[in-house]
Order: C-alpha cells, then structure tokens, then sequence
C-alpha cells in the first residue's frame, strides 16, 4: 500500500527537442494576436541549437512543480517501451515524482515534441502517440488530483475519470484543460468543470471554451464559473492574471512578479501558474496568496529552457515573495 499522495497529476509525458531558430520572422494584427511564423520555403535554415527535455507535458511539469514546493506529487500517464521513455521515467524520479501509476506500453513510443523557439516565444509540433488510456487503480486516494493534456483518443478515458471521482468525493479536482480537452467541448466534459474545485486557462482559452469573442474579463471568469469550479483563474501572459473565487464573490487581478531579467522562452509559465497556485491552496494558504504564489514561479520557469529546470522550491519562492514590490499584490476588479 502506497502513502497516500498530497497531488497527482493525470496527462500526457513527453519530451521536447527546443530547436533555437536564427532566421525567422512574425506577424501579427493588432495587440499581438492571429501571430504566424515564417522562414524562407524550399530553402536550408540555420538554426542555433538543439537542446532536447525530457518528461514534460503540462501534467509532467505539474507534477514536478509540486514535489519541488515540498507535496508528495504522484503522476499518471503513458509511455511506450522505448529508451526515451526509460529516460522519462528517470527524469521523474530524480525530481522525486511517484511514478508508480505511469504504464509502459510494450512496443509503442513515447510522445516526442519539436519545439520551434524564436524570440522568447515558442510554436510547438506536437504528434500524441495513441495509448490504449484506462485509469490505474488509485489507491488510496489521493487529496487533489491535477488533469490537463491528453491525446485525441482518451474521451472514455474522462468518463473512467470523472467516475473515480464521483466514487471519491473526498478528491478535489484541479483542471487545466490541453487543446484536446477544449475540442471535446465543455458538453461532453461538464461532469469534470462541475467537479473542479480550482479551474486554470488563459485569455483566449476562455473564449476558445465559452464559444465567445467576450472581451469583458469579469464575464469571462463568471462564465467560466458557471460551469460549475468554485475558482477560476485566467493568464494574460506578460499582462498578468485573473481570478474569481465564489467563496469570495469578487474578481481580482495579479500583476506578474517582476522578471529577474528579460525571458528566454515561455514554455511553462501556465502550468507553472497552475501547479503553483493548487499547491499553495493544498499548503493551505488562502486564495488571494495563492494568486501572488503562482506568478513567481512561471517567473523563473520562463529564465530557463524548458518547463522545470526554473522551477523553484518553496524556501526560494518565499524568499522571492518577501523581496516583491509592494504593488505585487491582487486588486479587486469593480
């Protein structure tokens, strides 16, 4: 019998080639949005280099991002049996990561993702291998469980899921749902949204799950909310963070930490966003200091290459929130 997990993440494993692009260009409208990159077709591109990140995924890096700020942190997910998978699996466990739940499938491949970084932004290939997804036999319970990415093929697999925890009303749900999740529709995954307890998307998510081109972010949070989590919160990337909580029945907005120094990619600053601010909640600190946890660490997440290597500890978060800027701190939206 395993002790009994603090935080347990549920979602797809990868690993990440980032490939460091020299000669590119991108276009925008307006506010930075609708952006393409280009490079020159048919042609031989130069590129800086490759540096190649095992285990991450949304739900990967949370979990990692859990055990760093001292819970026992658990991962459910599927690899195939080859050497990029082994090395995965070792990745986790150095990071002290339960990988007892992560199921080896004989003769399949692990997921592995091109990472195009320009800039200090990336655009992701991603090709999710198609696992034959069945939930483990979770025992014993754990206290939260963390869902976010997973393949095009695991809708039953949310079903199984959402059952476990109708079964364990005792579990509380954090949600961050992947781009498969949003496709699927909130219809086909209300039982979930009802479930969550805490509920984690950006900006234009929001609108992608409403079905909305809202731009009021205090009717965005609402409608997120009347799917049923009883906290919402909404990144705006450099621009900072939302969140509405029915407990408190207000809307609030948290600046970013100040940056140490310009950003070198932000691949993981929202599941360093999300991670952070369920831990802080299961550490048992109130929603609005959660709100000013979870930004400094997507802070030193986006200082390093990848999703986990600026990952910090709680001592070091701490240390960071003591020194923040006395106007770091959540402003009620009227």
């Amino acid at each position: 019998m395993k002790n009994q997990l603090d935080f347990l993440a549920i979602g797809d494993i990868t690993t990440d080639a980032f490939i460091r692009l020299k000669e590119a260009s991108v276009s925008c409208d307006i506010d930075k949005v609708n952006c393409t990159l280009s490079m020159r077709f048919a042609d031989k591109i130069p590129y800086e280099f490759v540096e190649v990140v095992r285990a991450v995924g949304n739900s990967p890096n949370a979990s990692v991002s859990a055990a760093r700020l001292g819970l026992s942190s658990g991962l459910v997910a599927d690899i195939g049996d080859d050497e990029n998978g082994r090395e995965c699996m070792e990745t986790l466990r150095t990071e002290q990561v339960d990988t007892h739940l992560v199921t080896t499938h004989k003769g399949a491949k692990t997921n592995y993702h091109y990472v195009l970084w320009f800039e200090d932004e990336r655009t992701i290939l991603v090709k999710h291998e198609e696992y034959p997804y069945k939930l483990p036999t979770i025992a014993p319970a754990p206290k939260w469980i963390y869902l976010s990415s997973l393949g095009g093929n695991s809708e039953p697999y949310h079903e199984e899921l959402a059952s476990y925890l109708e079964a364990h009303p005792e579990v509380q749900l954090s949600f961050q749902p992947g781009t498969f999740q949003m496709k699927l529709g909130k219809e086909k995954l209300k039982k979930l949204y009802a479930r969550s307890t805490l509920f984690f998307c950006n900006l234009e998510e929001s609108r992608r799950i409403l079905e909305t081109e809202e731009t009021d972010i205090k009717k965005l949070l609402h409608g997120l909310s009347a799917l049923g989590p009883k906290t919402v919160c909404i990144t705006d990337g450099p621009k900072g963070a939302y969140a509405y909580d029915t407990a408190i029945g207000d809307c609030w907005f948290q600046p970013i930490y100040p940056d140490p120094k310009p950003p070198i990619s932000r691949t993981g600053a929202g599941d360093a966003f999300a991670s952070t601010f369920t831990s802080a909640i299961i550490l048992g600190k109130p929603v609005l200091e959660a709100l000013r946890w979870a930004p400094v660490n997507s802070a030193y997440v986006v200082q390093q290459i990848g999703a986990q290597k600026g990952l910090l500890t709680r001592s070091l978060l701490e240390t960071y929130l003591a020194s923040a800027p006395e106007d770091y701190t959540p402003k009620k939206i009227e």
